[in-house]
């Protein structure tokens, strides 16, 4: 079972259409939402969470309806917004022990809860410091425990690494990568970064304009292309005449060479020319797609089956 089916979703505002006609199904595992600001990432969350009504359409959440049974999908979802939210003046193990005891967990069994969570997410010796004191990257984690104290069955992340250096994304996309992995815990997490979802996620679900564009599995968008990106120590010009006296499509960028694949020959014709010309060859790999692919061209062709 899917664990979130939406068909005809659509929500109008008064001056702009948030989603229009979003028909998706999103399967147990790390999901990517991707989408430019405004897309409708955050207002789609909101409606899956039965907070906001759509226009149109259906949806369900965890085989749940969103219109009739928004409180049991509350119950079962943990939700880290993107806003900030956290009171200043109270220590991250009464926030999280009280958002246990609002999820309906008995007072000691909250606070058990709660130390086990804010040790997964890093915070188990600040644990007891005022949330006021803590760095973006500490009240991140604290956002990422509340969603997790309950013990959900699925976790909506809004933008996790926002405000975040490279070090505390890394980190935060390692936590997001043992909540599916170790916790068995399914994931969606929006992210404009889409580098950072194809190191985490298993499917991606791109919406542009409120609109579906495409739904796929990381592995579709980043299979392999049919260019050869090669490198050597020096001589770059020069194998690159060779390559091309010999029919090779080949063209310079930056340091590299990105030669056509042209059959099994193409990689006998650059062991040859590299060894003809005496070159240390420091790299030779097939470039993969990039998600970034499908909005600098959604003319690229979806693969049979795949939804746009």
């Amino acid at each position: 079972m899917p664990i979130i089916a939406a068909t005809g979703l659509t929500m109008r505002f008064p001056r702009v259409t948030a989603l229009d006609d979003l028909t998706v199904a999103v399967e147990p595992g790390i999901v990517g939402l991707v989408g430019a600001n405004g897309a409708g990432k955050s207002t789609l969350i909101k409606i899956l969470l039965g907070l906001l009504p759509p226009t149109s359409g259906h949806a369900t959440v965890l085989g749940l309806d969103i219109a009739r049974e928004g409180a049991r999908i509350r119950e079962r979802v943990g939700f880290m917004p993107e806003y900030e939210c956290l009171p200043p003046d109270v220590s991250a193990t009464e926030f999280v022990v009280h958002m246990a005891r609002m999820c309906g967990l008995p007072p000691t069994a909250a606070r058990e809860r709660a130390a086990d969570t804010l040790r997964h997410v890093g915070l188990y010796e600040e644990r007891y410091r005022p949330i006021g004191g803590y760095s973006t990257g500490m009240r991140q984690r604290v956002k990422l425990a509340q969603a997790l104290v309950h013990d959900p069955q699925l976790v909506f992340l809004d933008e996790p690494t926002n405000g975040l250096d490279p070090a505390g994304r890394d980190e935060m996309l390692d936590l997001i990568r043992r909540i599916g992995t170790e916790f068995g815990i399914s994931v969606l997490v929006t992210s404009h970064l889409l580098g950072e979802l194809e190191r985490v996620c298993e499917h991606v679900v791109i919406i542009d304009g409120g609109r579906l564009l495409r739904s796929q599995a990381v592995e579709a968008y980043t299979a392999a292309s049919g260019v050869l990106t090669v490198e050597v120590e020096e001589g770059r010009d020069d194998l690159g005449r060779h390559l091309h006296a010999q029919g090779v499509s080949v063209r310079p960028e930056g340091r590299f060479l990105v030669i056509d694949i042209a059959g099994e020959s193409t990689y006998d014709l650059i062991r040859d020319a590299v060894a003809d010309l005496e070159l240390r060859l420091i790299r030779m790999e097939q470039r993969r797609h990039r998600i970034e692919e499908v909005f600098a061209d959604p003319a690229v062709p979806v693969p049979e089956g795949v939804t746009r």
